[in-house]
């Protein structure tokens, strides 16, 4: 698997991250057992405190009680989830900062790879 290295400012970010396929293993909630894919919880541990964490999933809203315990059980703070998306393509439409600095970053991981090959490292600005 190729590493994926993701520059970013200094300044507060939002995430958005989809949950199945990308933090636990895609379905494992249907057979009522969610798996953490690998390098999630590292990943995590380098989300800024400031930083804003948005979970996205096409779970259906029965699924709400258990994935919001599983995730807490595991230590992966999120600030907001939502369920009953579509599953199709997720948009981002984002405006760029005066001086240039673009503000939407989309990454697309193959589905339950987990999140290991994701390096985060910040711009000096």
């Amino acid at each position: 698997m190729k590493k994926i290295d993701i520059k970013t400012s200094k300044l507060p970010k939002t995430w958005l991250i989809d949950l199945d396929g990308t933090i636990i293993q895609h379905n494992s909630h249907l057979v009522e057992k969610n798996i953490l894919l690998k390098g999630v919880k590292k990943f995590w541990k380098k989300i800024s405190k400031v930083d804003k964490i948005v979970i996205l999933s096409a779970r259906p809203e029965k699924y709400k009680k258990s994935t919001i315990s599983f995730l807490k059980r595991n230590s992966l703070r999120f600030d907001h989830i939502i369920f009953n998306l579509n599953v199709g393509e997720r948009l981002l439409i984002n405006d760029k900062k005066p001086d240039g600095l673009k503000t939407s970053i989309s990454i697309n991981v193959k589905r339950n790879d987990g999140l290991e090959n994701i390096i985060i490292k910040n711009k000096k600005n």
